[in-house]
């Protein structure tokens, strides 16, 4: 973190800057998906995409997300958006970033079912 403000500092004084580097709560804190959340909903995602749902690894990262659920129970799932060929896709915030966009149907799905199913509203 500290090399970051050094290299600010520089680019901004060859610029004839000025900057100021302010880090805040950082690192966000770990994203926990409630268990019996989990449980509950992952039904849901099933009815939504039964060929495309799957119960993967767990994985790491920061996300504000965390916030969130680290106030109330929550459940935090990946769209996947790649193309099925693409053996190498670009990862988020990349100029070579693409959307399949037949996966957002997949989210959109599932998440019409969770609203559904959580709030007992009818079927989606």
């Amino acid at each position: 973190m500290t090399r970051i403000g050094e290299i600010a500092e520089s680019v901004a004084v060859g610029m004839r800057g000025r900057v100021q580097v302010e880090w805040g709560e950082f690192p966000y804190p770990a994203v926990y998906n409630d268990a019996a959340l989990v449980e509950r909903m992952a039904p849901s995602l099933a009815r939504a995409a039964p060929k495309a749902v799957r119960m993967d690894y767990p994985a790491s990262g920061s996300e504000d997300f965390s916030f969130f659920s680290n106030i109330v129970p929550g459940l935090f799932f990946f769209v996947g958006i790649a193309a099925p060929d693409d053996k190498e896709p670009a990862p988020n915030h990349s100029p070579r970033f693409r959307v399949e966009e037949a996966g957002l149907i997949h989210g959109l799905r599932g998440m019409l079912h969770l609203v559904a199913d959580y709030t007992g509203s009818g079927t989606a």
